[in-house]
């Protein structure tokens, strides 16, 4: 089992940063792919980055350039930094694991509570 707490959310005025932090507990975290999705009110989870185990690195087209996904397997913390914020950013961001790496939900067997993240114009 691997249980995923995510923090690091908030308020923030457009192009602003925040970082979002997600804590892994289980022994698993150096084997996995850890992966950030999002969710805005009245849309489906989409996906944000993943990094996986063998340091491949992928990221949604909305996000490139202005997000950055990094890991610290000695923590068991996989971070998002995320720069040049804008409105259309504001989701509930959710930090997800697997064995497997991908850019769907299903892809994904663990996953955080979720933290807020409100990008104002």
């Amino acid at each position: 089992q691997v249980q995923l707490v995510e923090s690091g959310g908030g308020l923030v005025q457009a192009g602003g940063s925040l970082r979002l932090s997600c804590v892994a507990s289980g022994r698993t975290f150096s084997t996995s792919t850890m992966a950030w999705f999002r969710q805005a009110p009245g849309k489906e989870r989409e996906f944000v980055a993943f990094y996986t185990r063998d340091a491949n690195i992928y990221y949604a087209d909305s996000v490139k350039d202005r997000f950055t996904i990094s890991r610290d397997n000695t923590k068991d913390t996989v971070y998002l930094q995320m720069n040049s914020l804008k409105p259309e950013d504001t989701a509930v961001y959710y930090c997800a694991a697997h064995a497997r790496s991908g850019i769907l939900q299903s892809d994904y067997r663990y996953w955080g509570q979720g933290t807020q993240v409100t990008v104002s114009s």
